[in-house]
């Protein structure tokens, strides 16, 4: 098994290609070992040590480092981790644990700007934060303001906040006049 990895705009993080498939649908993020507990592949990636955060996308695994970690220190045990747990035939996520197609439930009478909202940043914005290694996914709509959360590399990027506000939020004001501001929701 060769498990490649990439670098995300967030230093402390790291992106990391099995070259098979992670998770079938959505995603599942850990931001501590203590939410691991679905997932044995994000145990076993906490027990290498000196990881903040685990990230599970459709093929890929975005792992944080904590502040005083050295990525060349860190990296092999991580490597270590994922390709034994590909190799013990282990699932990704435990029995009965499904991963989330991220995005919170809306109804009520802006239900159809909200589908319009799901539809681009599944379409326009996922996709293209997936490639660093993240994920942003619909939190909530109130008053022409859309909540979104960021996951994986995207919750500590130096640069989330220029991409929600000159990125994401021009995208969704263009499609969609009752949209007037993004902001970021915490976890």
């Amino acid at each position: 098994m060769f498990i490649q990895t990439e670098s995300t705009p967030t230093p402390a993080t790291l992106k990391f290609l099995p070259g098979q498939t992670v998770l079938e649908l959505g995603t599942a993020d850990f931001p501590s070992a203590d939410t691991a507990g679905a997932s044995p592949l994000a145990q076993r990636i906490f027990a290498a040590g000196h990881v903040t955060g685990v990230f599970l996308g459709g093929d890929f695994i975005t792992v944080t480092k904590a502040e005083d970690a050295n990525w060349d220190h860190i990296k092999p045990a991580i490597l270590g981790a994922v390709m034994e747990h590909y190799q013990s035939g282990q699932p990704v996520m435990g029995d009965g644990q499904t991963a989330s197609s991220g995005h919170a439930e809306h109804s009520g009478e802006d239900a159809e700007i909200v589908i319009q909202i799901k539809e681009l940043l599944d379409t326009r914005v996922r996709p293209a934060v997936a490639q660093d290694g993240g994920d942003i996914t619909f939190h909530g709509f109130e008053r022409g303001v859309v909540y979104l959360h960021m996951q994986g590399a995207c919750a500590g990027c130096p640069s989330s906040t220029l991409t929600l506000k000159m990125g994401i939020e021009n995208l969704l004001r263009h499609y969609i006049p009752e949209v007037v501001e993004v902001r970021p929701v915490a976890a």
